[in-house]
């Protein structure tokens, strides 16, 4: 009995302190991600810190003062070349008119079938306005989670865009290979796979967007 007593008192104990490191994870982040709101900029060195998708945006809308638009996205497979995904925004629309929630535009669902997550290279194509600025070293840094564990992260340069003009380019993503524990598990836990996407303008943020997915699409 005392043996049985024994390993029950420390399995409570060890059972404590791992909640305990959970939590104290948990609220770094969140203090962590306050001090990000709160400073002048946000560098890219300041985005790769972080351990979890975001509670919040990290930067407003307001942020964005070069007027970078994105108005068409596609998902394609690059070994078959069959569209995955296709959006474009009605022309003449804006992001306020669209929804009068101001961060609506900032978030995106995806839905695809469980096959999506056996691919191993896919293309985004996005279609960009500028405004009448220049932008310089534009980059955008994408980290994927499941469950606020890092599953993939990507770093894209576009480079330079010239004042007022019409930008598509063609990121190339290599998937990482998955367990298919974890495939069966993304897959039984719809949108609690998400992503943070920072862009950049000189190392500065400027723009941050998030989405969410489920991988149960025709089950």
């Amino acid at each position: 009995m005392s043996t049985a007593s024994t390993d029950k008192k420390k399995g409570g104990f060890l059972a404590r302190k791992a909640k305990k490191a959970e939590s104290d994870k948990v609220l770094d982040q969140a203090e962590y991600e306050k001090k990000l709101r709160n400073k002048e900029s946000v560098t890219v060195d300041d985005i790769l810190k972080l351990t979890r998708i975001t509670d919040d945006y990290l930067c407003p809308i307001t942020a964005n003062t070069y007027k970078i638009d994105f108005t068409k996205f596609k998902i394609r497979d690059m070994e078959s070349g069959g569209v995955l995904f296709e959006i474009a925004k009605p022309e003449g629309a804006s992001e306020m008119s669209l929804s009068s929630d101001p961060n609506a535009g900032r978030y995106v669902r995806y839905e695809f079938p469980p096959e999506f997550l056996k691919l191993k290279q896919i293309g985004a194509t996005v279609e960009f306005t500028i405004g009448d600025k220049p932008v310089n070293s534009f980059r955008m840094v994408e980290r994927h989670y499941f469950k606020d564990q890092v599953i993939k992260s990507f770093d894209f340069d576009f480079g330079f865009c010239m004042p007022s003009s019409l930008n598509t380019c063609e990121h190339i993503y290599d998937l990482p290979a998955l367990s298919q524990e974890l495939m069966r598990e993304m897959v039984q836990n719809p949108f609690q796979t998400k992503s943070d996407s920072f862009y950049f303008v000189d190392g500065k943020l400027i723009m941050h967007n998030k989405a969410d997915y489920a991988y149960n699409a025709g089950m």
